[in-house]
């Protein structure tokens, strides 16, 4: 897996011909930030904000999965997406 293959998923991710369901949503951000920035830093949000908190979840979830492996795993991920939203 290349930074080149995630780089050109995240793009492709934001052309999907259709939106993607929610729980595809978070799994796509959580893969995203866990490719990026590694485990999930900071305080879990608290209060109203669910969007918020759900995101923070979902990344949590990817805590010690490798960034090499994160990407490997929303490069699949947009692959799957591209296909089923066609």
């Amino acid at each position: 897996m290349t930074q080149e293959n995630f780089n050109a998923a995240v793009a492709q991710s934001k052309e999907l011909p259709a939106r993607p369901s929610n729980e595809d949503l978070l799994q796509l951000y959580a893969l995203f930030k866990q490719a990026t920035e590694g485990d999930v830093s900071g305080e879990r949000p608290g209060g109203f904000d669910f969007k918020a908190i759900a995101k923070h979840d979902a990344w949590a979830e990817k805590k010690g999965t490798s960034q090499d492996e994160a990407m490997q795993q929303y490069v699949a991920l947009v692959e799957r997406l591209k296909k089923e939203l066609a």
